[in-house]
């Protein structure tokens, strides 16, 4: 079963995200900032992040630029969660690190898809 990490400071974004990823048997687990998620991946590292751009403390891009640095965080595939269609910030996301871009708000079948995109569906 694959481990994903989804991180983001919203509780009902983490739930459904942990249930659509759960409907396609990944083993899940939650943070709810950037500094919890780091610690969790140098416990465990996941094969797949889900992390939101926007958050306290530490951003999604500081956390990926943080996770790529980190011993074994290159292998991690990265979606980086995004409220608008900018291209100037996909390609922020892209630089930090990131694999690839979901906007906000999202469904089954863009997750599936993009986790597709990644190798990892």
């Amino acid at each position: 079963m694959k481990h994903c990490l989804i991180v983001d400071d919203s509780p009902v974004i983490r739930k459904v995200t942990r249930r659509i990823l759960e409907a396609l048997d990944f083993e899940i687990e939650e943070a709810d900032d950037g500094q919890q998620a780091l610690d969790s991946c140098r416990r465990r590292m996941p094969e797949a992040v889900i992390v939101d751009s926007l958050m306290p403390e530490m951003d999604g891009f500081a956390f990926v630029r943080a996770l790529r640095q980190t011993p074994g965080g290159g292998a991690p595939k990265i979606l980086l969660l995004n409220t608008e269609y900018d291209v100037a910030i996909m390609a922020r996301a892209i630089h930090a690190g990131a694999d690839d871009v979901v906007l906000k708000p999202f469904d089954r079948s863009q997750i599936t898809q993009k986790l597709e995109g990644v190798g990892l569906a």
